[in-house]
């Protein structure tokens, strides 16, 4: 008899309780940039409804953080997105953007919008699946050119759009 772990994963909302568990989330993952302990307690409190953690048996396993574009409120920019190294695979990372998108906070946005550098090809397969999974268009643009970064460290940006987004799937649930 095989014995099949069952994983119970919790979504919400993120509060500012969570800003030192995201950071740390952040940091074990290579190709994110990780940014300073501050943003990400910003991002908890101040932008919670546009970000979503996933927790599993009470730890932070998951996040996706957005914001609103200033001037087109139907649009969510997603910043990033980060996934626990022993909840890879799983479709975790898609499962908190749809999740994020059913939520009543975000039940309006009609695009998504993120940048992508041209070597991170997980994040290209991850909005690619979603694109598909929300029967949706992606069109990519050229955003920020390398130069546009201090030092030569930082790849080129292009910003992927997916739209449209209908319905956001909230009759699925």
């Amino acid at each position: 008899m095989t014995l099949t772990s069952i994983k119970t994963r919790t979504f919400r909302h993120p509060n500012i309780n969570d800003g030192k568990k995201v950071w740390e989330l952040v940091r074990e993952i290579d190709v994110l940039d990780l940014n300073s302990s501050y943003y990400y307690l910003i991002l908890c409190e101040y932008f919670s409804n546009t970000c979503m953690v996933a927790e599993n048996e009470g730890e932070i396993v998951g996040f996706v953080s957005g914001f609103r574009h200033p001037e087109h409120h139907d649009i969510l920019f997603v910043w990033q997105v980060a996934v626990a190294k022993s909840e890879r695979g799983e479709g975790l990372a898609t499962t908190l953007i749809q999740k994020l998108l059913k939520s009543d906070e975000c039940s309006d946005i009609k695009a998504i919008q993120t940048t992508i550098s041209p070597s991170n090809k997980a994040s290209l397969a991850l909005f690619r699946k979603l694109s598909e999974h929300l029967g949706a268009n992606m069109v990519k643009t050229l955003r920020f050119s390398s130069d546009a970064f201090p030092g030569n460290e930082h790849e080129a940006e292009q910003t992927y759009e997916i739209s449209p987004i209908l319905g956001n799937g909230k009759e699925e649930d």
